[in-house]
């Protein structure tokens, strides 16, 4: 943020006085009087700066809700900095008070763009202050990536906190800020990858800052991002715009475009026919438009590429699962699907992309491979939010680190078969093993326990095991009119949907996998949950479970911070993963 230092002096309640005077007593006189009420302003600066600071002076009578977090203000301070504060305060808000203190939201200030809790700091300093100061130390945390050999000029993340700023200063009216902010954008708008270009045009668009809108459109008109995305993420009116300078500059003799105009506007038609039918979630009709247009794959449409990037997670899936795309196709860009997916860090699209065979060591033409793409569009505060054992993971961890496995995985594919359980031929144990490891899956790992059901579609009702957590429970229904052949047919489809939850744990989540392994190894699961003994030997059992996940949450931390260290050194490589084909035992049931 040394951009913002360079210009902080010029930034002050303080104006700048010329001299009229002639005489060098008129001078002196005038240089003492600028000196002496530059003085009286910057002390007047730093007791405003006490109400933000400073708890004891917090009297504030208003909060500003950002990102959920209450931020106490001084109405009358923001109404005399602020032109749009003022008119905004002036017409009232009797619907935002909540016992006493009034409350307006940050979306509704800015409903453009959001702004987040340190950008917001920042710009309210600026506010009471009038000095725009070096940025606090937290704010790296938001305005820098995850990825240690960035430079932090132009990744996703100081992007996206500009843009934060320029969507406060520009709404909220402060002239000097935007200017600054403006300033720091356009220098982005030509060292950043195209896609990042994209935030800052939408924002110089809400904002109306023309000078900067056209340098963005000058930068993304020339680029090789196509229509399809540009008419997919920006406003209407700047698509036709650039759109039109396209065509201008790819104008060809009349003859050649009559010769090549059918057949152009035939496949360009068909694509964007795909395209719609995967906006409205129809995969069926997808389909249906292949076998019309007499094509047998999604490749030319690039339609993985945009299901990844636009579509929702099961529609992903769906495509995925017609087998009709190369998943490791390249577009024009010479981007591959999982780059693609990279940039929307949800590891609901990336697990079954991979487990389709996509490849993680595949690298862009400026060199950046998947995770290395999802490194440079993730924050420190978001990659190392605490997420407390039993809740749902960090979504931008889960991301980095599949695709961190995936790149250290052996080349040859998973076999399933080759992971064997050494346990007894009773169906019903097998169950339970199975039933209870995906339940304790759920109860310690959510968010990877659900993706790994996701994949190997297993059902999420109906569950026999453990209940999760937030649950009542299941108990385990008898159809007295089932057959037995019937029955051992359903308990056999169950048994190979766990097994295939299991192993796609073990593929993804190999560290998760490895805590429930010693979880399981260290106590008998049947003898443990099932109501046998007397009150003292259940005591002694509630205790000893007590002291297992004691013991597990403490692995748990240990894993997590050693996985933590492992990265602030640098280190691109992810902890080992457990060897494939690990026999497990299962004990049986005491009768």
């Amino acid at each position: 943020m040394d951009h913002m230092n360079d210009l902080s002096s010029s930034l002050s309640f303080a104006s700048s006085y010329v001299s009229n005077g002639s005489s060098g007593n008129h001078v002196s006189a005038s240089a003492n009087s600028q000196s002496t009420e530059h003085l009286s302003l910057s002390r007047l600066s730093d007791n405003l700066e006490r109400l933000l600071l400073d708890s004891q002076y917090d009297y504030s009578d208003a909060d500003i809700v950002v990102e959920g977090v209450p931020v106490g203000v001084n109405r009358c301070i923001l109404a005399a900095r602020s032109q749009f504060f003022h008119e905004h305060f002036k017409k009232g808000n009797d619907d935002s008070k909540k016992e006493g203190k009034p409350q307006y939201m940050m979306s509704e200030l800015v409903p453009y763009g959001g702004v987040g809790c340190e950008a917001f700091k920042v710009v309210l300093n600026y506010l009471y202050t009038g000095k725009l100061k070096p940025p606090p130390p937290e704010v790296s945390t938001v305005s820098t990536c995850v990825d240690d050999g960035c430079a932090h000029d132009s990744c996703g993340p100081a992007i996206n906190y500009a843009v934060e700023l320029l969507y406060a200063a520009a709404t909220f009216q402060m002239k000097e800020l935007v200017q600054v902010v403006q300033r720091r954008l356009t220098n982005f708008v030509e060292k950043a990858l195209v896609e990042d270009v994209i935030p800052i045009l939408v924002a110089s668009f809400h904002c109306k800052q023309n000078q900067l809108l056209s340098h963005c459109i000058q930068r993304v008109e020339r680029s090789d991002l196509d229509n399809v995305v540009l008419e997919k993420e920006l406003p209407h009116k700047v698509f036709i715009n650039i759109k039109s300078l396209r065509l201008e500059y790819q104008k060809m003799a009349d003859s050649i475009m009559v010769e090549m105009e059918p057949v152009e506007d035939k496949r360009l038609k068909s694509i964007r026919n795909i395209h719609m039918a995967l906006d409205t979630d129809d995969v069926e009709l997808v389909t249906r438009l292949l076998d019309e247009s007499g094509s047998s794959t999604l490749d030319d449409a690039c339609a993985l590429h945009y299901a990844v990037a636009y579509c929702d997670p099961k529609i992903v899936k769906e495509v995925l699962g017609l087998r009709l795309g190369n998943t490791n196709l390249r577009n024009a860009r010479g981007h591959t699907v999982l780059h693609v997916a990279a940039r929307r860090k949800d590891p609901a699209v990336l697990v079954p992309l991979l487990n389709s065979g996509a490849s993680a060591l595949e690298i862009t033409s400026d060199g950046q491979t998947a995770v290395a793409i999802c490194r440079r569009l993730t924050r420190p505060k978001d990659y190392y939010e605490n997420t407390k054992q039993g809740e749902v993971s960090n979504k931008d961890r889960i991301c980095i680190d599949l695709l961190e496995r995936e790149m250290q995985r052996n080349s040859m594919a998973v076999n399933m078969s080759n992971t064997s359980y050494v346990m007894a031929d009773d169906l019903p144990v097998r169950l339970d093993y199975f039933e209870n490891r995906v339940a304790f899956a759920r109860l310690l790992f959510p968010a990877e326990a659900k993706l790994a059901m996701e994949v190997a579609d297993h059902p999420t009702t109906g569950y026999t095991g453990l209940p999760s957590k937030g649950s009542s429970g299941n108990l385990r229904e008898v159809d007295l009119n089932e057959t037995p052949s019937v029955r051992s047919k359903r308990l056999q489809e169950k048994l190979q949907a766990l097994i295939k939850t299991v192993e796609m744990g073990r593929r993804f989540f190999p560290q998760c996998s490895e805590v429930l392994d010693k979880f399981l190894d260290a106590m008998d699961m049947a003898d443990y949950f099932l109501e046998k003994g007397t009150p003292e030997e259940q005591k002694n059992k509630k205790m000893r479970f007590l002291e297992l996940k004691d013991d597990v949450q403490k692995a748990f931390c240990r894993d997590v911070a050693a996985k933590q260290g492992s990265v602030l050194t640098a280190s691109s490589s992810s902890s080992s993963s457990p060897k494939e084909g690990v026999n497990r035992k299962v004990r049986k049931r005491p009768s």
